[in-house]
């Protein structure tokens, strides 16, 4: 199974097709978008390439392999261009094992009110060695943290740091933080 992890493109169509080549050409079997889709947000500048309708419509072609979850930014309105929902607070994906013990969630959630070290009664429970996906930060992450693996494909636009725009890739057990226009490996974290 591979799948594709990308947040916060804050409405930058230019990035939103960077990440629909990287999921073709990653032969993904599934994107998981981690919130913040079309607005820039308040706090943010106004992205280059700035066209929410050009983001909601670039995703609506990848609508049949998209799992993803409500960002802070995100609003009913949103939406309304969407083919995919978008306003759940968190989603699970079933990584499936050799053998049922085996078995892996990925929770999904943006990280405005789910983290590593936050308790919240919408976040379904997470058992030693579950995966923890989430965005909001803007800062990439691949890493152990109180026994959870904790995911961040950092920022498609709008990256923070010193970061390059990136994405996620998990392929084959490996979860790597990418460059989003050359596909460079930046971290990577193993189940």
């Amino acid at each position: 199974m591979r799948i594709v992890f990308a947040s916060d493109i804050h409405g930058n169509a230019a990035c939103a097709r960077l990440l629909s080549e990287r999921v073709f050409e990653h032969e993904a079997s599934m994107l998981a978008l981690l919130g913040d889709y079309m607005y820039h947000g308040p706090r943010n500048p106004l992205p280059p390439e700035y066209d929410p309708a050009g983001v909601a419509t670039i995703l609506n072609r990848l609508k049949h392999v998209i799992v993803a979850v409500r960002g802070n930014c995100d609003s009913e309105v949103d939406q309304m261009l969407c083919e995919f929902p978008i306003l759940s607070e968190t989603a699970v994906i079933a990584l499936p094992g050799a053998e049922q013990s085996a078995l892996r969630r990925i929770v999904l959630a943006h990280g405005h009110r789910h983290g590593p070290d936050s308790a919240c009664p919408a976040m379904p429970p997470l058992a030693p060695g579950d995966i923890l996906a989430r965005g909001h930060t803007h800062i990439p992450q691949a890493e152990m943290r109180n026994g959870l693996h904790c995911w961040n494909p950092g920022s498609a636009a709008l990256p923070k740091g010193g970061w390059p725009p990136s994405y996620g890739l998990y392929a084959d057990g490996v979860f790597s933080v990418r460059v989003l226009d050359s596909g460079q490996i930046l971290m990577e974290n193993s189940l």
